[in-house]
């Protein structure tokens, strides 16, 4: 991403960079920045492991959906993971599909959490064969979402979804509006681990960003409605021989490597750039961890109006309110709501 929107990969600011081959075991549930200069690429790998497994088993979601929604949270560090500040992004999906809604927030510098909306009588109807995203998700948008916490601080981009995958939806977002050459690749997968199932999600996302801006410049999008007559030269531009070659790497990624956890995201570094010269960084670590609270729970409440909170009072005389992403139950006392939003006891 440009630097705009403060999500593109950084120059490694660390002196101890390593060379990939001489690294030490990758831990799961970590980002590992990397670059390749002699491509002018620079990237980062992200592994998660049990932060992952506790999202989608939290929920108990139909295999289709839970891979669905781990590819969505692989995606989601390998883009917050850059971010220079203390702030949030997040990866928000709405459309008329199977699966109605993905939200995953990343909230710098590590931690996760993540929903999915979905009909499961619809999931169900789709069969127990491998499913594609675009079958899942259907027609709507993706928005990615950077927020630093105040209002002119916050950047959005949206990206159409219209039956491709996530993958391809992040590739079309890059090209659209940051203009940098990106290659994404994601992968999810249920492992057997001491005897039960266990899931893991596997992302690298790789970026050609030289001291040249002519060396990164795109060929042109479709004309579109351009006006008869007028020259367009679309795919005329061509890619620049360092880039081909990187993203030809990246196309060789069986998705296993991804996911396996005796490949170590050094090792599969080393495996696509070797010949060339890769280098790592300090990897960041990600943890699966919900940003609700009594506190924030009390401030969605106040903007309420009166009738609305006596709405909310279940049959038992009880306000419960349950957290989309982690199922943390509040149960609250109606009167001592209405006492903490006045100020008055015994309202």
């Amino acid at each position: 991403m440009t630097s705009g929107t403060q999500s593109h990969p950084q120059s490694p600011s660390q002196p101890q960079a390593q060379n990939a081959g001489n690294g030490h075991s990758g831990a799961d549930d970590a980002v590992l920045p990397f670059a390749v200069e002699a491509l002018d690429v620079r990237g980062r790998v992200v592994r998660l492991g049990p932060a992952v497994d506790t999202i989608l088993r939290r929920h108990g979601y139909p295999d289709p959906v839970a891979r669905l929604l781990g590819e969505a949270a692989a995606l989601t560090v390998l883009l917050g993971s850059s971010l220079k500040f203390e702030g949030r992004f997040q990866l928000q999906t709405k459309t008329d599909g199977p699966v109605a809604m993905i939200v995953v927030d990343f909230e710098a510098p590590d931690r996760l959490r993540a929903t999915a909306r979905f009909e499961p009588e619809r999931v169900a109807a789709l069969g127990t064969g491998p499913l594609k995203d675009g079958e899942l998700i259907g027609t709507g948008h993706l928005a990615m979402t950077i927020d630093q916490g105040t209002t002119a601080s916050r950047y959005q981009g949206v990206v159409a979804l219209e039956g491709q995958s996530l993958e391809e939806a992040a590739h079309q977002y890059f090209r659209q509006s940051e203009q940098i050459p990106t290659q994404v690749r994601l992968a999810v997968a249920e492992a057997v681990e001491e005897g039960a199932g266990r899931w893991r999600a596997g992302g690298l996302l790789v970026q050609f960003l030289p001291q040249s801006v002519d060396r990164a410049r795109l060929a042109d999008l479709p004309p579109g409605d351009i006006p008869e007559g007028h020259a367009h030269l679309s795919g005329e531009a061509p890619e620049d021989d360092a880039w081909v070659e990187a993203r030809s790497l990246v196309a060789t990624i069986e998705d296993h490597e991804l996911v396996d956890p005796n490949v170590s995201s050094e090792r599969l570094l080393y495996r696509l750039f070797h010949e060339r010269g890769v280098r790592v960084f300090d990897r960041q670590p990600v943890q699966e961890t919900c940003r609700c609270s009594r506190e924030r729970v009390m401030g969605m409440i106040r903007s309420f109006t009166p009738q609305e909170r006596h709405d909310m009072v279940a049959d038992d005389g009880r306000i419960v309110i349950t957290c989309e992403f982690c199922s943390r139950r509040y149960d609250l006392d109606p009167q001592e709501v209405e006492a903490e939003i006045t100020g008055q006891p015994g309202q």
